[in-house]
């Protein structure tokens, strides 16, 4: 059987469909990209949006109705960004809120029975290790690990570049470039991955004197971002910087034993 992909509105176990295998479900509603893959067993809800790419593994659900007591079956939706591969059993849940999105964003990796909570919003080149799991209104940035079985508490923010220890508890705001140790405070700099994406010994070495002014120095929270701009000179230090002036309901992590040697 052959069906245009504008024609098909729901699929079940007799239709395959553009990459759509039999015994997956695509409700109403769904939006999919080019050259989708979707495994039997998965589930592709309504106002999903899939982007070019995407590979949905067996046994994975985008755009269930959240977990959250506020919801009350309000119009809202799930929108996964090109090349993002969903594994075996991993969730993702529509938004709470009339109109509102939870985002994945590009080239994500979600391994298994990994879960993105309700009005979560991901950058793109994050990946998220088996069982990390995501409380709503999570932020994290671009070119994110977040270890297996680590949770992430609601409302918290993660900066680019950072990577959350294996099986750590994450209850409050991780700034650019850090690894945390297991109980989520920062315990180092991402070097290697600073290095892997191009970062300069010059720009490495300014991110090394940030962390020790922002984390070694005692400066008052109120007066930090004005420290830093004072001294800054890379782009580098100027995402960290607006990481810190950013919302933050959860407050910034605090410091243990920060490494910043071997740049």
């Amino acid at each position: 059987m052959s069906v245009a992909r504008s024609e098909v509105t729901s699929l079940n176990s007799v239709l395959d469909v553009d990459g759509i295998s039999p015994h997956a479900v695509v409700d109403a509603g769904a939006k999919i990209g080019a050259n989708v893959i979707v495994e039997p067993f998965a589930v592709i809800k309504g106002m999903v949006q899939l982007g070019d790419g995407c590979h949905v593994h067996s046994q994975a659900v985008i755009g269930d109705v959240p977990q959250d007591r506020k919801f009350n079956g309000e119009s809202s939706g799930v929108r996964v960004g090109e090349g993002t591969v969903i594994r075996e059993g991993a969730t993702i849940h529509r938004a709470t809120g009339e109109a509102n999105t939870t985002v994945v964003g590009k080239r994500c990796y979600l391994m298994t029975q990994s879960h993105v909570a309700h009005n979560c919003v991901i950058g793109n080149n994050v990946t998220l290790v088996s069982g990390a799991l995501l409380g709503g209104h999570v932020e994290i940035d671009d070119d994110v690990i977040v270890g297996g079985n680590t949770g992430v508490h609601q409302c918290v923010r993660i900066g680019a570049l950072s990577i959350l220890a294996a099986g750590s508890l994450v209850s409050q705001d991780v700034p650019p470039f850090a690894l945390t140790d297991r109980h989520g405070r920062v315990a180092g700099i991402n070097l290697v991955g600073l290095r892997r994406a191009g970062y300069s010994s010059v720009e490495r070495n300014e991110i090394k004197e940030a962390y020790r002014q922002l984390y070694r120095c005692g400066i008052p929270a109120r007066e930090i971002v004005d420290v830093l701009t004072a001294n800054a000179h890379s782009d580098a230090v100027f995402k960290l910087i607006e990481f810190l002036k950013g919302n933050s309901i959860r407050g910034l992590s605090r410091s243990t034993g920060l490494r910043t040697s071997h740049g």
